[in-house]
């Protein structure tokens, strides 16, 4: 760790939403493999939620990746693209997108890196078509806990792969992944949205569409009850063929960026209420069938530029999980409706089989995610909805938290002893951990 090459920040530490701060200094390096060797965790760009990417309070020096981001290897015939865990998901689409290469899945933002994919085991609006992105990984080649470089894969030290896919970065530091990217027709989205009354027609307008759509999600305005809960905007899409797409390549860009942090109680419930009126009556004129940019349909909020400062100085949470089908889901956006903490952003996504990964996160049913403020509130709300989660047999996604209590964690997630039993055989003095590990498993 003392290499010229070395950029090191002493910051604050947090995710996207703020909620953590913890202080910690981040050490950045072209070489990623040398400053792994003493340090608790490795950290891509920061856009994890909560804690997942924080340090613990035993070892607050964490690895940067992200200038570790050279491409490796591609086999444009096979699609296998083998780069630095650092290289991120903007940089993908720079390079290879052009090309006729992506992705088979990618996530609601483009500031991500490969390593960060890995850790979370991402999944997008074709969950029920690709699955997640563990899926299509080839091979993963990380630091392990006594300092030995490992590459595992589907058949190398299985137990290691799966731990690591959705493992949360706690088997080891990713140095570099393989994955299979796949071929598209053209850069372009064909997309068609649908105006949805309710909940329970949005639910069965999901299924329906999943069945036909490669790309489905859809946005739900949380703060409408009664006949109206969950009423929303249904977004369906596809790559566009060729004859369907414009000529040029659909460059993706910052339209405008919030320069400070908002005051507090700026996304108050009449300001959310305001708003999603407006976001729902423009997108019900505005429905049909059309070819948009992939921004649009993939990555809206990357549009602003540090739109997180919009919650102001107590940052806000987002919570994510995935409820069996039944009347479970409207039960929870009853719940959700019934806070005066009103939740900004709702997203609703229809979720295939169970991921290859040991905690991946999705599993056959509705996933919803909400972006929150951060009050004093806050802890009970969570509380609330984990234990409603909990009795519906549902879970969350551990990407996007920061409050839950190890006790609900463990109810919601039967998996959790198998991991642990994984994590402790390649690290049995626990030497690899996040403020998320510590805080849900004791270290």
């Amino acid at each position: 760790m003392n290499s010229s090459r070395a950029r090191v920040t002493q910051t604050m530490l947090s995710g996207w939403g703020r909620v953590p701060v913890i202080a910690g200094r981040e050490i950045r390096s072209e070489n990623l493999e040398q400053i792994t060797r003493e340090v608790s965790l490795t950290r891509g760009l920061g856009r994890a939620y909560g804690d997942a990417a924080l340090p613990s309070v035993s070892n607050t020096v964490v690895a940067g990746t992200r200038l570790a981001d050279r491409i490796l290897s591609f086999d444009a015939e096979s699609g296998l693209l083998h780069a630095e865990a650092g290289l991120s998901l903007a940089q993908v689409y720079d390079v290879l997108l052009p090309r006729g290469y992506f992705t088979p899945v990618t996530p609601g933002t483009r500031f991500v890196t490969l390593g960060g994919m890995v850790a979370a085991d991402v999944h997008g609006k074709n969950h029920h078509r690709e699955g997640c992105f563990g899926e299509h990984v080839a091979s993963i080649t990380l630091r392990v806990a006594d300092g030995r470089i490992v590459t595992c894969s589907p058949t190398e030290d299985s137990d290691l792969f799966r731990a690591t896919i959705g493992g949360m970065g706690l088997t080891g530091h990713i140095l570099s992944v393989a994955v299979r990217l796949a071929r598209v027709p053209s850069p372009w989205i064909l997309q068609e949205t649908e105006p949805v009354a309710d909940i329970a027609a949005f639910v069965e307008a999901l299924r329906a569409s999943s069945r036909t759509w490669p790309m489905t999600a859809g946005w739900i305005d949380c703060v409408a009850r009664g006949r109206s809960l969950g009423r929303g905007i249904l977004f369906r899409g596809r790559w566009a063929e060729p004859h369907e797409a414009p000529p040029s390549f659909p460059s993706l860009q910052s339209l405008f960026d919030v320069p400070f942090t908002a005051p507090p109680g700026l996304l108050r419930p009449a300001t959310v209420r305001a708003f999603n009126a407006i976001y729902y009556w423009k997108q019900s004129r505005a429905a049909g069938r059309r070819t948009v940019h992939p921004q649009s349909f993939f990555y809206p909020l990357d549009i602003v530029g540090n739109w997180n400062r919009l919650y102001g100085p107590h940052g806000f949470i987002q919570y994510q999980c995935v409820l069996p089908y039944g009347a479970g889901v409207s039960r929870f956006l009853e719940l959700v409706a019934s806070r005066a903490n009103a939740s900004f952003l709702c997203v609703i996504k229809d979720c295939g089989p169970e991921g290859i990964g040991m905690l991946s996160f999705p599993r056959p049913g509705i996933s919803i995610a909400l972006d929150i403020p951060f009050t004093s509130d806050t802890q009970v709300q969570v509380d609330e909805m984990n234990e409603l989660v909990i009795g519906e047999g549902g879970r969350i996604y551990l990407a996007k938290d920061a409050l839950t209590r190890p006790e609900h964690y463990r109810a919601m997630d039967s998996r959790v002893d198998g991991f642990l039993d994984v994590r402790r055989s390649w690290d049995p003095a626990g030497r690899i951990r996040s403020a998320l590990s510590v805080r849900l498993f004791g270290w």
